[in-house]
């Protein structure tokens, strides 16, 4: 029950990769207004760094039953880790960074990036099936 629970919270997190990718191609500005947001208040903060709890712990329940048992569980454990210091990262920081990773990353570049999200996505499906 908690692997088969993994295995389509790992599925999930897949799909959100590729629609990522679709967005970041075909609607960079809101992808970047999205980006804009991170940290902004706290809900925002902890609900985003919750949600990438979520797939971190499917990822690493699920490693074992996937084609790249390690990669699965060394990527689990990082999302885990790293949510867990943004924890205690200040929100304002983290918004901050948000802002100024905005700044830099211009519609073009979201779009020239998008395929290796869509990628990613295809990775996480053949990994798992």
């Amino acid at each position: 029950m908690v692997v088969t629970l993994a295995k389509w919270t790992v599925v999930l997190f897949g799909f959100f990769f590729i629609a990522t990718g679709f967005l970041m191609l075909f609607a960079p500005r809101k992808a970047r207004e999205i980006l804009r947001k991170a940290g902004s208040t706290n809900l925002i903060n902890y609900t985003e760094i919750t949600g990438r709890m979520i797939p971190a712990i499917g990822l690493i329940v699920y490693a074992d039953y996937s084609r790249f048992p390690e990669v699965f569980s060394v990527v689990g454990w990082f999302m885990l880790g790293t949510s867990i210091v943004l924890y205690f990262v200040p929100r304002r920081l983290h918004h901050n960074y948000s802002l100024k990773s905005a700044e830099i990353l211009k519609p073009i570049y979201f779009q020239i990036i998008s395929p290796f999200a869509m990628l990613i996505g295809i990775a996480i499906f053949y990994a798992v099936f």
